[in-house]
């Protein structure tokens, strides 16, 4: 069977794929494991090679990339180009890393006990990957994976099937073996099912997932039943504080970028600008006249810096968010409700506790500003959400930006920074309701590796009894 998805702004189709049934993923599980022993045997410089390969096959397809992406998900060109640098960055990473895999030899008690600590490989992981950042999040989810050995099923998102297929069909020019990078595509209504049968599958041993808190919940408990290890990356509500010594046109430029960048729809987007009152109202004048040269247009044409969102389902839900907002007392610097998927760069000021925009993610272009006394008020206002993913804190004087960045819960923060950054060698993940364990670089290793205590014993044993 087939399913169809449709371009978000126009309404025609843009890709099709395969609708894979839940009763097809023993078989795929069954199809990597197969493949893992001799993968797992390869030496990590013919890993290495074949990583290398994958990478200039994916920078190859660019237009390819560029194209499935506007038509799929709505994406601006430059936000796809995007994608696509730092994914073959992160097959580069994950390329370096083969010869990083190492142990130690521990100090035993024991006469004559030579002990280690060795990483090996876990066997098959299962990735599933999200629409939004759709050629980074899916290179993310299999790359450091096949590094270490181990064999991998790609889980596409029902809204960009076509992209994340093109990156397995990378692999595939890049000459991997048969059964080492699997890739399962399905419909919408299908998805719980296909999941549940791919974690519930033996040969299964790990899954990392990329998306929302309330998925990553289900598939966590899924898990749970089986024992099965969860690396989980969930949403986010992502505070940016700019304190009364900070540098503001850098803090606007920051909290710009932040908060719209692919339309406010990256996990790690600024939800909210935390502003001390000094400061306030000079950094809103200033932020409301950056905002206001940032248009939304079609993506199909390359100029305007925001694209359109992936579906009507966002603009409802972000519309929802203003007029609550709005009802409440808050005060509108820009934007507004929309009624289609282009949507306006929005600005909410004086937003308080009692506005759902407070606490509740909005992964679209809408950014809430909350006013606060002092550095005190503003790292309670920050901490004040289940959410712990990226934070940023702005200040001319870096000692103290230090200092707030640590008593701010999150798996991230930057100071003078903004909330979004992404490098392939950096651990990556969060805390709280955004997940728990770590992507990237050599946390990835302990994420995607078996730690193993082996002996090797040199003299007589001696025992008690």
């Amino acid at each position: 069977m087939i399913f169809e998805r449709t371009n978000p702004l126009t309404g025609a189709v843009a890709s099709r794929a395969q609708a894979m049934p839940a009763s097809d993923m023993p078989a795929v599980a069954a199809r990597a494991a197969a493949a893992f022993p001799a993968w797992a045997a390869t030496g990590p410089n013919a890993r290495r090679a074949l990583l290398m390969k994958a990478a200039a096959a994916l920078e190859a397809r660019g237009d390819d990339f560029v194209e499935a992406m506007t038509s799929e998900i709505g994406a601006t060109r430059g936000w796809a180009m995007f994608n696509l640098n730092l994914a073959a960055s992160m097959l580069r990473e994950a390329a370096a890393l083969t010869t990083q895999i190492s142990g130690e030899v521990i100090p035993s008690d024991k006469p004559g006990c030579l002990a280690m600590a060795l990483k090996e490989p876990v066997g098959v992981i299962l990735g599933i990957a999200p629409w939004n950042a759709p050629i980074i999040l899916g290179v993310r989810a299999i790359a450091v994976p096949l590094a270490c050995g181990n064999c991998v099923i790609l889980k596409g998102s029902e809204l960009c099937p076509r992209t994340h297929g093109l990156i397995v069909d990378a692999f595939a020019d890049a000459g991997f073996p048969e059964g080492v990078v699997n890739y399962v595509s399905n419909a919408q209504e299908q998805a719980a099912d296909v999941v549940g049968a791919l974690i519930d599958a033996p040969e299964i041993r790990r899954i990392n997932f990329t998306g929302s808190t309330g998925v990553g919940r289900i598939i966590a408990r899924r898990a749970a039943d089986h024992l099965k290890p969860c690396i989980l990356e969930l949403g986010g509500k992502a505070p940016l504080i700019v304190l009364e010594d900070a540098d503001l046109d850098e803090a606007v430029k920051a909290a710009a970028f932040g908060a719209f960048m692919n339309q406010g729809q990256i996990c790690m987007s600024t939800e909210r600008i935390i502003l001390v009152d000094a400061i306030a109202d000079a950094f809103c004048d200033r932020f409301a006249a950056k905002v206001a040269t940032m248009p939304t247009g079609d993506p199909r044409q390359d100029g305007a810096p925001l694209g359109a969102v992936v579906d009507m389902r966002t603009v409802t839900h972000v519309n929802a968010l203003i007029a609550d907002a709005l009802a409440k007392g808050a005060v509108l610097r820009s934007g507004g409700p929309a009624e289609n998927v282009l949507m306006p760069a929005t600005v909410i000021d004086r937003v308080s506790k009692g506005m759902a925009i407070y606490g509740d993610e909005s992964f679209g272009p809408v950014v809430a500003i909350i006013r606060v006394r002092d550095e005190e008020d503003a790292v309670r206002v920050a901490n004040d959400s289940d959410y712990g993913l990226s934070a940023a804190v702005f200040t001319r004087d870096a000692a103290r930006g230090l200092a707030v960045a640590r008593r701010i819960r999150s798996g991230i923060c930057h100071v003078n920074g903004p909330t979004v950054h992404d490098e392939a060698q950096m651990p990556f993940g969060g805390v709280g309701a955004s997940g728990y364990g770590r992507f990237g670089g050599k946390a990835g290793i302990d994420s995607f590796t078996e730690l193993r205590w082996i002996t090797i014993e040199s003299q007589p044993g001696h025992y008690p009894i």
